[in-house]
């Protein structure tokens, strides 16, 4: 049976509460978004201040650890001056 009250679609002003909730979870994402971001940046600057402090480090051992190359050389002139030592002490030795 058709409703004779029924004039068609109904003119009545639409619900809001699907929008005001819409919104309200819009607002609460974008917020999570950038506390997120803001967590993310400040790791992103504590992690350059102490790769900075790092850097300072390893070129502080780097200087420090320059002279150990020079080992070899004077090992070798140690070599050198001990066989001449030794050399010398025999030849005393002889006309002794």
């Amino acid at each position: 049976m058709v409703d004779p009250n029924n004039l068609g679609p109904s003119l009545e002003t639409p619900s809001l509460t699907v929008w005001y909730v819409s919104f309200a979870i819009a607002g609460v994402c974008i917020t999570l978004v950038v506390i997120l971001v803001a967590i993310i940046l400040t790791m992103a600057r504590r992690i350059a201040v102490q790769a900075t402090s790092i850097t300072e480090a390893l070129e502080q051992s780097r200087v420090n650890t320059l002279p150990m190359w020079d080992v070899a050389t004077v090992n070798e002139g140690l070599t050198g001056i001990v066989g001449s030592a030794q050399a010398a002490r025999g030849v005393l030795e002889e006309r002794l």
